[in-house]
């Protein structure tokens, strides 16, 4: 599944989940080597948990930050907001 991200310097996160677990997360743009830092973290863990973890997170003076969106997009898989 695809999720268009706001607000941040990466434009879309590629997702791929089993269930409740993530099994794969990919950066479009961004900060490659922190992006792929927390894809590599996020892998294998419960959707919940990465939410509970990465919600809230800001970047500088924003109001987000690339692992919130990414908690946003989980969110919005969760909510059947995205496919």
């Amino acid at each position: 599944m695809k999720y268009k991200t706001n607000g941040t310097c990466s434009t879309m996160i590629d997702l791929e989940v089993d269930g409740d677990i993530i099994r794969s997360v990919a950066f479009t743009n961004g900060c490659n080597g922190n992006l792929q830092g927390i894809s590599s973290l996020v892998r294998g863990m419960k959707i919940d948990d990465a939410i509970n973890k990465l919600k809230g997170i800001k970047c500088g003076f924003k109001n987000t930050s690339c692992p919130d969106q990414l908690a946003r997009a989980l969110e919005a898989y969760k909510t059947g907001n995205i496919d």
